[in-house]
């Protein structure tokens, strides 16, 4: 019998975990092939490779992300392969097979339900005639038009359950994509908009074969492994345990990814990472989803925001690891306003990327059948998104998407981290404001719908600033200035501002760099660079700034040029001096 499992990633760094262990617990008796796309491959390419492999079974995994795009992958193969059997299993297709078998019916032979692995071998041998099918649990399917749904099975020991990752064919890709790791099932918290609220308690992995699974994983090559437990610090004695194998055992370029809880994190957890984590080798993702203490007890959302901040204020102190933060615009009683307050609470914290989500009312969660209660119009085709409730309408959700596509572009690629500093604590009334009031400029003018390199960021910028009154475009022209140069390896050939030196000047001013270097610094003084690597490696600009009163976090205006000394391989040299030194 020649069984397939397949999924649609949304990208190809992806890695499928949910296949894998249905792969290795069918195992010895049966061996899948593991196939993967993404949803950016045309369906009939798809079906094509699935049918040139001629399976008697092929198995989707199905998520809101791709549950769309597999459907027309499973209608076409059955049409080219009416006796391929088709099962369906996986988040997108568990918790509500009644809607799913009807509308796959004559498409799908079977939808597993929930934890899969256990169903899956026992489906496999049905299929391969050992069992009778009554023996098989927690499927769904139609039989004469009638729903037949088995009951659940036991839940298995994950403490026995087979590795993952030891298939000869993954080693090669190890290094090219994220490679996710569960240590953990299940979540000890109820919030009604999450499908982890519906699996009650949480239960663990053998704690040394995930280590050695970690440790097979970096000797292969793996770059960025990704722990998906609902919530990885639970327990303080597992998370301590497995914080400090991985300080020990890291291989050097390896980045460990997680899910925290932040206001459960104790502080004398948050001063050991400090102490000992090698900086950038954990980087954590934190939901907080809304400071709105009866948004959050709507949602049956535990969340104390006081010791959360505490967390992220002490690990960011440390220096060590990235922090992810998480927003959902969209839940209960969180009106625009409110939201506007979350969003600020969250920023004033300066994380360094800041996710700005959208409610999707997924099938199975409480907030779904709750939805007419909130008055909640939303897409009834995966993603779910929502349209508006009785507190946000689609005119508020619009105006929010506007800022946050800024919000990625600006803030969470980090392009101009001084500029927007700036502008959020000085020119605007609350960060919130420069993003929904820049986002709405950006789509008004309609960049939304085409592409944009590095300097078309930059001008924008200018263009919107240009229009609001009382800013001091000198100070702000002098910090986008500076974030545009930081971010170059070669002195660039396209600049953005339009000033230019004139070649006379910059003569002037390049002599006078050769024959008193100390101007621009001691360190620059140090390099010794002789008149052909002036006009190779330098690049002067008029600034309104003092750079080294700015690197001591004071802004002072002045007259001056910045010098930026573009060194291969390392950050640029910057340094300022007034005109009138140069002049004289």
């Amino acid at each position: 019998m020649k069984i397939i499992l397949t999924t649609l990633n949304a990208k190809y760094i992806h890695t499928n975990l949910a296949i894998r262990y249905l792969k290795a617990y069918a195992r010895p008796e049966f061996d899948p092939v593991i196939v993967e796309f993404t949803i950016k491959e045309p369906a009939l390419n798809i079906v094509t490779d699935l049918y040139q492999r001629k399976p008697d079974l092929v198995g989707f995994s199905c998520y809101i992300w791709n549950i769309e795009e597999t459907i027309k992958v499973i209608k076409m193969l059955r049409a080219v392969s009416p006796h391929t059997k088709i099962v369906l299993g996986g988040p997108e297709v568990s918790y509500d097979v009644h809607y799913w078998l009807r509308r796959l019916e004559g498409l799908a032979d079977f939808i597993i339900m929930g934890e899969g692995e256990y169903s899956f071998k026992q489906l496999l041998r049905y299929v391969h005639e050992e069992i009778p099918l009554e023996e098989v649990p927690g499927v769904a399917y139609l039989q004469d038009g009638k729903m037949k749904i088995h009951p659940q099975p036991k839940k298995i020991d994950l403490r026995e359950m087979p590795s993952p990752f030891r298939f000869e064919e993954d080693r090669e890709s190890l290094s090219k994509r994220i490679q996710y790791i569960e240590t953990s099932r299940g979540c000890p918290f109820t919030c009604q908009f999450c499908l982890s609220s519906i699996e009650v308690g949480v239960r663990y992995f053998d704690r040394e074969k995930i280590k050695e699974d970690i440790r097979y994983l970096m000797a292969n090559g793996a770059k960025t492994i990704k722990f998906v437990d609902r919530t990885f610090n639970i327990s303080r004695r597992y998370a301590m345990d497995m914080f400090q194998f991985l300080i020990d055992e890291h291989v050097p370029g390896v980045v460990f990814q997680f899910e925290i809880t932040a206001d459960i994190m104790r502080p004398e957890v948050i001063r050991f990472l400090n102490d000992n984590a090698p900086e950038g080798l954990f980087r954590f993702e934190i939901g907080v989803q809304s400071t709105n203490d009866l948004t959050n007890e709507l949602v049956k959302r535990k969340q104390n925001f006081e010791k959360l901040k505490r967390t992220v204020m002490m690990v960011k102190e440390g220096g060590k690891i990235d922090q992810h933060l998480d927003l959902i615009a969209g839940l209960p009683e969180e009106d625009y306003e409110s939201f506007r307050k979350t969003f600020n609470d969250v920023f004033e914290m300066r994380p360094e990327e800041l996710q700005l989500g959208f409610l999707k009312l997924l099938r199975g969660t409480g907030l779904r059948n709750d939805a007419e209660k909130f008055g909640y119009t939303y897409v009834d085709i995966a993603p779910y998104e929502i349209l508006s409730n009785n507190v946000l309408s689609f005119d508020d959700i619009i105006r929010i998407k506007q800022a946050e596509d800024v919000l990625e572009k600006y803030w969470n690629a980090h392009r101009m981290d001084n500029t927007i500093e700036y502008l959020v604590t000085e020119v605007f009334e609350t960060p919130f404001d420069f993003f929904q009031n820049f986002g709405t400029f950006w789509e008004e003018k309609g960049w939304s719908r085409i592409g944009h390199q590095l300097e078309d960021l930059f001008k924008r910028l200018d263009e919107f600033l240009r229009t609001l009154p009382n800013v001091n475009l000198g100070i702000v022209h002098s910090l986008m200035k500076l974030d545009f140069l930081a971010k170059q390896q070669f002195q660039p050939r396209k600049l953005w501002w339009e000033e230019r030196i004139s070649k006379e000047d910059l003569k002037a001013i390049n002599k006078l760099l050769l024959e008193k270097p100390e101007i621009a610094g001691k360190e620059f003084a140090q390099m010794q660079l002789n008149e052909k690597e002036i006009v190779k490696h330098c690049l002067i600009v008029p600034f309104n700034i003092d750079y080294k009163q700015y690197q001591n976090g004071n802004i002072v205006e002045s007259d001056d040029y910045l010098l930026t000394v573009f060194r291969p391989g390392n950050t640029p040299y910057f340094a300022s001096f007034p005109k009138n030194m140069a002049e004289k």
